[in-house]
């Protein structure tokens, strides 16, 4: 029914239940490979070895996860599922015998992590394919947080597999995150930088960056902001569920200040469709393309000399870079970014060194 066998130093066992050959790593011992052979004979005897009835390959595995995820999370969600799940297909390449997905081991999510900080990416950590296509902005290795994120999308996609039943166990329960040494303080616009931005805008575009720098709104918020949840007398900008689409981490309300207060007022009096669900900007129905809005966002930065201007999401930082440096507290500052979890706002603390003295000098109990 089985057999052991070596490569190298390392002993492997051999078996094949129901007509599946199943192959795993043991060690460098031949008396333990023997013994966990016999052991795997009787489990799979029992139909007990590491799979379950309704096993399936991994590759239909993770296309019912897509079509799962589409039904029930956010586009944006979506799609990073499906990177995260291509680059653990590139990385089983090098386990061509690993078919189905109880075959997938806490060993190869280890080696995952090993794959990914050993990979060369680009500037944005998108993998560089050949050495040939690597520029000066490419380095070795993704970031700590990143493969953080993806050991907890893999724990998800295999915590999926177990309430599905196609496997028992999950391979990432002994997977240890990552220490992040490693990431870089978010890119924000200085003053004079958002000045040039604002200047060399188109004339149609300037309302929508200037809106993004003056509320922090995320991509998805403002493209699915209608002028019914735009309240000019309150000054409120209401991020609210909607039908077809719900916000990120919950409703919020953003105040207007007066320079967005006269930019929305204008295009309220220059709109010809005076309907309450109709957005505020169009981009989302007339862009052509999904990364419309950041194209013309690189574009613009390159015409007006703003260097390293690459994501939508640095007006966001931006936005909330300025608020703490100008003394907001953090708290505040999660609110109005509609952070769910302070931690998230804490990569801005280090803006403001000094608000821990200010908040003590405040005590004053006497002599």
């Amino acid at each position: 029914m089985g057999n052991i066998y070596k490569r190298g130093k390392i002993w492997y066992i051999d078996v094949r239940v129901k007509g599946r050959r199943i192959r795993k790593r043991v060690g460098s011992s031949k008396r333990i490979a023997e013994l966990a052979l016999r052991d795997a004979e009787v489990q799979a005897a029992r139909e007990e070895f590491g799979f379950s009835k309704t096993d399936i390959t991994l590759d239909k595995f993770f296309e019912l996860f897509l079509e799962y995820s589409g039904a029930s999370h956010r586009p944006n969600t979506t799609d990073r599922y499906s990177a995260v799940i291509n680059h653990f297909i590139n990385f089983l390449k090098e386990y061509p015998d690993i078919t189905f997905i109880s075959e997938v081991n806490s060993e190869h999510i280890d080696r995952y992590k090993i794959y990914r900080k050993s990979c060369l990416v680009n500037g944005n950590g998108q993998v560089v394919k050949t050495p040939e296509l690597a520029t000066e902005n490419s380095r070795r290795g993704v970031r700590a947080y990143t493969i953080n994120f993806e050991l907890d999308a893999l724990r998800l996609l295999f915590n999926q597999a177990i309430k599905w039943g196609y496997i028992k166990e999950n391979p990432t329960k002994w997977a240890k995150r990552l220490k992040v040494d490693d990431a870089k303080p978010p890119r924000f616009l200085t003053v004079e930088e958002c000045q040039k931005l604002l200047e060399t805008c188109p004339k149609e575009l300037h309302p929508v960056y200037f809106t993004f720098l003056n509320t922090g709104m995320r991509k998805s918020e403002l493209m699915n902001l209608q002028w019914k949840d735009v309240d000019l007398k309150r000054r409120r900008i209401m991020i609210r569920f909607k039908e077809n689409w719900q916000p990120k981490s919950g409703e919020r309300d953003i105040p207007i200040n007066d320079n967005l207060f006269e930019i929305l007022g204008s295009l309220d009096k220059r709109r010809t469709k005076k309907s309450q669900d109709a957005y505020v900007f169009n981009v989302k129905q007339s862009s052509p393309s999904r990364n419309w809005l950041r194209d013309q966002l690189i574009k613009i930065a390159k015409e007006a000399g703003i260097e390293g201007l690459t994501k939508l999401h640095t007006l966001r930082h931006t936005f909330a870079s300025h608020l703490v440096m100008n003394g907001v507290d953090l708290p505040t500052v999660k609110k109005l970014m509609g952070h769910s979890d302070i931690q998230t706002t804490m990569i801005y603390a280090h803006l403001a060194p000094d608000h821990l003295e200010k908040a003590v000098d405040k005590l004053n109990y006497g002599n």
